[in-house]
């Protein structure tokens, strides 16, 4: 059965995100998501070569086998779409939340953009439906999380920790209580990896 799942990676003290763009736009960013970018299973999928063959690197393998379509905020898609490129590292539609509408852009390798002006419950309805025996992943911002937890439609929640304490940015929780049950912790090179069911 199709799970929705919020995954983020995020630092010690909770942050997941910036609040705003730092001056070169990506030293959050890096701080928090740094952990992925040596490794094998990432860079293959990015088209590139070499990377370390970690603990990390089989468990972005993993759950980059496990998900399909994935869920995004406008924000994310703004701030990412003009690195993605012509064959974006999705390889999966992808359903962009937003209040702006416009058609659906197509790209190489399975990605697709669809634009859901009518609600988190609607993005994730759409995900189900195309998501052919894979989960749904719930994959930023931190907005996206806070409205599919709020709202009841998140199953799992899987964190990659990072050992940092960053000080500034977004709380990933924040907001009203959630209750989960951890059921897998695994100990990386660059992060600890949390999977959680919401109960």
């Amino acid at each position: 059965m199709t799970k929705v799942v919020v995954a983020m990676s995020m630092s010690l003290d909770g942050i997941a995100g910036p609040e705003a763009a730092d001056a070169d736009g990506m030293a959050l960013f890096t701080a928090i998501l740094g952990w992925q970018f040596p490794l094998r299973s990432w860079r293959q999928e990015q088209g590139m070569d070499g990377g370390e063959d970690s603990v990390d690197s089989r468990v972005w393998a993993d759950n980059f086998a496990r998900f399909g379509p994935q869920v995004i905020g406008r924000t994310m898609f703004d701030f990412g779409y003009p690195n993605w490129g012509e064959n974006p590292p999705f390889h999966a539609p992808v359903f962009v939340v937003t209040h702006r509408g416009q058609d659906r852009i197509p790209k190489s390798g399975g990605t697709s953009y669809t634009f859901v002006t009518s609600g988190i419950a609607a993005a994730v309805e759409q995900a189900r439906a195309v998501a052919d025996g894979k989960d749904v992943l719930l994959a930023g911002g931190v907005s996206i999380a806070r409205q599919a937890l709020a709202a009841g439609l998140v199953d799992e929640v899987v964190l990659h920790v990072v050992p940092k304490l960053v000080g500034r940015g977004v709380r990933l929780f924040d907001g009203g209580e959630v209750d989960l049950r951890c059921v897998e912790s695994i100990e990386g090179e660059g992060a600890v990896h949390l999977r959680y069911e919401v109960r």
